[in-house]
């Protein structure tokens, strides 16, 4: 979709005055995003719901006590009859579409669960807010994968949507369905193809940086299981949330909808480089990566250029990768039990 909004550096963010007393939808609130995105409209006094399938007592919505404060609706994101009686019942008027299967592995080894999860679970969503009255703004959560390979990089917004593989494609098809409902139905939705995020709450180890984190903090070696060479953009995940709530504060503007808008740092580094960024802010420099190289059907290169929401809302990255990585190390050590002294040595919490 051509770029049509309006003038260059515009912010469209209102803050906490914006969000006070407005009813939030997220999907997929219990997931890394998610709860840091439910936290953040918490505190900005927005009346959030969160669909919730599965209890995740370990993520960061419970562990940060964010969860007493919203109302908690149990279901499935394909099931069309809870998400028609979610946004009718709460006059839901905001809805972050966050809810997908997004382990890459996992695609690959069973694809049907993510496809249902990925795709059914946007068509939902999708069908059920342009059938309700209240609902004013969406957002939905594509990714840098839905790209596939192309033959240049960065991806820009313009470029084809070619996802080859299980969770790339299920990215692509989510993707194409929001725009086909903003150019069908002209609803209120925009979509956010994000670099790879990373923060205190992402339990699934076999990540890259939580799973190098888990290692460092306790004095193992960390697993590459690609060759080391392959280059992402990586996002903080309050950098992140950042992003979403100025993209939907700005979906008052008709000429956003249906757009599409990268979200990443513009600084692409290999795994290599970015395990070594984590393992120099630990108490263990000197360990050195066990590289597996047993990697398949991913794509090798991708990373981001983020001009355009840059230009068109004024986002942009607040926290160095240093800062964001230190945070994110400390949350890790709360969350295993561990402390570190001045020296950068880590021991186990007493009590």
């Amino acid at each position: 979709m051509v770029d049509t909004v309006g003038p260059e550096n515009r912010s469209h963010t209102g803050g906490e005055a914006f969000w006070r007393e407005r009813s939030v939808l997220v999907t997929g609130c219990t997931g890394l995003l998610g709860s840091w995105l439910t936290e953040a409209l918490v505190e900005a006094g927005a009346q959030v719901v969160g669909l919730i399938r599965d209890e995740v007592p370990q993520c960061h919505l419970v562990r940060s006590g964010t969860i007493r404060h919203i109302r908690v609706v149990h279901g499935d994101v394909t099931d069309y009859a809870t998400l028609e009686r979610t946004l009718n019942e709460y006059e839901v008027e905001t809805v972050f579409h966050l809810a997908a299967q997004t382990i890459v592995g996992i695609a690959n080894r069973a694809p049907l669960s993510t496809f249902e999860a990925n795709i059914k679970g946007t068509w939902v969503v999708l069908e059920a807010a342009r059938r309700s009255p209240t609902v004013r703004r969406v957002v939905v959560a594509s990714s840098d994968k839905a790209y596939g390979t192309q033959p240049r990089l960065p991806y820009t917004e313009d470029m084809p949507l070619q996802g080859r593989h299980p969770y790339d494609v299920s990215k692509s098809a989510a993707d194409l369905l929001a725009q086909a409902y903003a150019a069908t139905y002209e609803l209120p939705v925009a979509i956010t193809r994000c670099a790879n995020l990373y923060g205190g709450g992402d339990l699934n180890w076999n990540r890259l940086v939580p799973g190098t984190i888990r290692s460092a903090l306790q004095g193992e070696a960390p697993i590459i299981r690609s060759d080391g060479t392959f280059i992402r953009d990586y996002l903080y995940v309050r950098d992140a949330v950042q992003a979403y709530l100025m993209l939907a504060e700005a979906l008052d503007d008709r000429a956003l909808f249906g757009q599409a808008f990268n979200c990443g740092t513009d600084e692409p580094l290999s795994v290599l480089e970015m395990t070594r960024l984590i393992l120099d802010l630990s108490p263990y420099p000197e360990l050195e990566p066990v590289i597996l190289d047993a990697v398949s059907h991913e794509i090798r290169d991708q990373y981001l250029d983020s001009a355009k929401i840059r230009r068109v809302i004024g986002w942009r990255p607040r926290y160095s990768r240093a800062e964001a990585l230190r945070e994110t190390m400390a949350w890790y050590a709360a969350y295993l039990g561990l402390t570190q002294d001045k020296s950068g040595a880590t021991s186990d919490c007493e009590g």
